[in-house]
């Protein structure tokens, strides 16, 4: 991300494996069992489960396979969500609590299967997960998380001593858990899901669906797939009759990662709220070193303050971990839900043939994998244990989590409405610096006026195409975002990520 530095972007996407076979969008209208949207975690997953179960199936990915979320996460594999289990204790039930351990678990122990029936190269190693926290304050919250994780069937203890090089008051533990390359795990899929037959189709975006039997999915270039079942695992959903958008809360997080020597990398995997959280691991790098990365920084995307964010990281990282030599930056995105679960089930209350997987609330890997057992069966008419924790047309858990689901919508009703106020609009174009973007009120309209390196300006509407909400410009990442629901745009109004399948507009100056 940062040249001039010598600094690189996402380390999974900087070391797939070469001359990775890449998959041309589909020339011709298609007729399949099964379409899934989207090329992640979720997505393979569901899609490789189909295809060993016998069905047709198709992968439908507007970029690269395993090249958005998933190849921007920290890839730890657990079923230890920071603090979860207490509070799934209290508002879903003890039921609840340990179908939740139950389905995660699941989903790591599937996923080492995988590795092994598949011999998939992606330097899988197995480690404990630890909740910890600095502060004495947070060691009642340890204690009682230890608990309810026990409770809810995990080896989980509360301990005092980890690995890591600064002392912790205390820490929820919880071993057998792994961390991985999520990158050559997934490519390591899809190879096995094209030798079953199914077919992958990148730089296909979908941008329409018409429900019915079957159903018909039209795409950017005017080819149509026509599927029994849908499977919407876009991340966050592209469809919006299901109106989960009023249940989804976006954020993004950076990351910051670097060489340490192998003696001193902790061994173990890493997670604090503490700090707007710091997550903490490492990975096999070779030569005696280890790569450490580091997570943290949470905000809404449209936040002016990345650039900070990041220095604030870097320097909470290089304190931590003496020698620390950094070399690599990048940020992820994800979606929480109101209630704390992720929505993976039935796309609405109406829904007899789709399907979707969404707000896994930053821990994608373990939810994704889970997600594509418990789709798999639901589109093969089966009920798996969890599925009623997770379908997403569950109502209860909104109403007794309402406060909220009430919060997301003033934040978004904030910005639909605040940020249209003339105050928040910039004076002129010429008042924009170089490698910086703004919105500019132009002949009535507000605009996002970005202006690059070389002095040239780009002029796009700043109307996000999704639900209309005013963009802002992450100056960190050379992107416009939308503080609603988190889309994100390229300087010159290319999608990067959804939910928007629509460029934002061009403009003149």
């Amino acid at each position: 991300m940062d040249a001039k530095a010598g600094i690189k972007g996402s380390y999974w996407l900087e070391t797939a494996p070469p001359g990775e076979p890449t998959a041309p969008p589909p020339t011709r209208d298609l007729s399949v069992d099964v379409a899934v949207i989207g090329g992640g975690v979720a997505g393979l997953s569901t899609a490789w489960e189909l295809a060993r179960q016998g069905r047709e199936v198709a992968v439908l990915e507007a970029g690269r396979l395993a090249a958005g979320v998933t190849a921007h996460t920290t890839a730890k594999l657990t079923a230890l969500h920071t603090l979860v289990y207490d509070h799934l204790r209290r508002t879903r039930g003890p039921e609840g609590a340990r179908l939740y351990a139950h389905s995660q678990s699941a989903a790591i122990r599937r996923a080492a299967e995988i590795v092994e029936e598949l011999d998939i190269d992606c330097d899988w190693e197995e480690a404990a997960a630890f909740t910890y926290a600095e502060d004495p304050r947070g060691v009642a919250k340890l204690r009682a998380e230890a608990e309810a994780a026990r409770e809810a069937g995990l080896p989980a203890d509360f301990v005092t001593e980890t690995d890591l090089p600064f002392p912790v008051a205390g820490a929820v533990r919880v071993t057998g858990q792994a961390q991985f390359h999520p990158r050559k795990y997934l490519l390591g899929l899809a190879d096995d899901l094209r030798r079953r037959g199914g077919a992958v189709y990148e730089d296909t975006r979908v941008v329409g669906l018409s429900e019915g039997e079957p159903c018909v999915l039209s795409t950017d270039s005017g080819v149509s797939v026509r599927a029994r079942e849908v499977v919407v695992a876009t991340h966050y959903p592209v469809f919006d009759r299901a109106l989960l958008f009023t249940r989804l809360s976006p954020r993004r997080e950076l990351v910051v990662a670097g060489t340490v020597d192998e003696a001193l990398a902790p061994r173990g995997m890493y997670i604090t709220p503490e700090q707007a959280t710091r997550s903490v691991r490492s990975a096999p790098y070779g030569d005696g070193e280890r790569l450490l990365i580091v997570t943290g920084e949470h905000f809404t995307p449209g936040a002016t303050d990345v650039e900070e964010r990041f220095a604030r990281l870097s320097a909470w990282a290089e304190d931590h971990f003496p020698g620390l030599a950094l070399t690599h930056r990048w940020a992820a995105q994800d979606n929480d839900s109101t209630d704390s679960v992720p929505l993976v089930g039935p796309l609405h209350a109406r829904s007899r043939h789709t399907y979707v997987a969404t707000g896994f609330g930053g821990w994608g890997l373990s939810g994704g994998i889970m997600a594509g057992g418990l789709l798999s069966d639901l589109v093969r008419g089966r009920e798996c244990e969890w599925s009623g924790l997770y379908d997403p047309r569950r109502l209860a858990s909104v109403v007794r989590e309402g406060g909220s689901f009430l919060k997301h919508q003033a934040h978004v009703a904030r910005h639909f409405v605040g940020d249209r106020m003339p105050p928040l609009t910039h004076s002129a174009p010429e008042d924009i610096p170089r490698g910086e973007g703004a919105v500019v009120r132009m002949g009535g309209r507000q605009c996002a006026v970005h202006r690059d390196e070389n002095g040239q300006l780009h002029a796009v509407s700043a109307r996000c195409t999704h639900l209309g909400c005013i963009v802002a410009f992450n100056r960190a990442e050379q992107a416009w975002e939308c503080p609603c629901h988190g889309s994100r745009f390229t300087p010159d109004g290319q999608i990067l990520q959804g939910p928007a399948v629509q460029p934002l507009e061009k403009r003149d100056i």
